[in-house]
């Protein structure tokens, strides 16, 4: 694991499955102060099921040629505009480009609701961003008065997502 996180575009990885942790951090991610609010990548609960028997770190082979075709190709899907929030508070925005979903899981109550109180540090949604759940936390303390991101759709870095009143 640390081989590919080393030869990847990651600078911290955490993994917490049946009450183990791991955490592996590049040197730059030691270095630099955070920018966004902090996020944790979670893996599915099958992992170890997904995972190859015997892991294979040599070097991926190049995409193979495509075939010669008059079909356009298509369009990654651009990020919804962003609702407009009619309150004076700043909203909070999202640190990541990805999809936005308000509950851990298809079918499970969302982790806030207007009118909900959250505390500084608390998961409010997560952004799924290159097939990794990124948990998403409240950067102050307060109340949800505004949901402006829509469940399951693309959002954008610095795309307003609650509005969160002290």
């Amino acid at each position: 694991m640390i081989r590919l996180v080393d030869s990847k575009d990651i600078t911290e990885l955490q993994l917490k499955q049946m009450g183990c942790e791991l955490v592996i951090r590049k040197k730059e991610a030691l270095e630099s102060p955070p920018v966004a609010p902090a996020a944790s990548f979670m893996m599915p609960p099958n992992f170890q099921q997904m995972m190859p028997a015997q892991p294979s770190l040599a070097p991926a082979a190049g995409p193979a040629p495509a075939p010669a075709s008059s079909a356009p190709t298509p369009k990654p899907a651009l990020p919804a505009p962003a609702k407009s929030s009619g309150s004076s508070h700043p909203p909070f925005k999202c640190p990541m480009a990805g999809t936005f979903y308000r509950s851990p899981a298809p079918g499970e109550p969302p982790f806030v609701k207007v009118g909900d109180k959250v505390q500084k540090g608390q998961v409010v949604c997560i952004i799924e961003a290159m097939k990794l759940m990124n948990e998403i936390e409240a950067d102050q303390s307060g109340t949800i008065t505004e949901i402006l991101a829509d469940d399951g759709k693309s959002v954008s870095v610095d795309m307003p997502l609650f509005v969160i009143v002290p």
